[in-house]
């Protein structure tokens, strides 16, 4: 049987814990991720008490732009997680 590579490992940030965890949310391809988007992506995986850093949340929002997620700015990561915070209030 031949194993089936992921779109996603071929994306930046990604390795295979990372796709494990966006399947687990039912993520299983780039589509998938960017109709989801990084933030609500994160949160889904918060959701799940999947524990995760920032930087998974950067690297998703890197992944969808094809950057490496420190190369993000300062500003889009505090942005990113405003939206996250604002997001579980919302929820809260």
């Amino acid at each position: 049987m031949a194993i089936q590579r992921s779109e996603l490992l071929e994306l930046k940030n990604l390795g295979m814990a990372s796709v494990n965890i966006l399947r687990a949310i039912g993520v299983n391809n780039y589509d998938d991720l960017q109709q989801l988007g990084a933030v609500n992506a994160y949160c889904r995986i918060l959701e799940r008490n999947i524990n995760v850093s920032k930087v998974m949340l950067y690297a998703l929002h890197g992944a969808l732009l094809d950057i490496h997620w420190n190369d993000l700015p300062a500003d889009v990561k505090a942005n990113l997680v405003k939206q996250v915070e604002d997001k579980q209030t919302a929820n809260a």
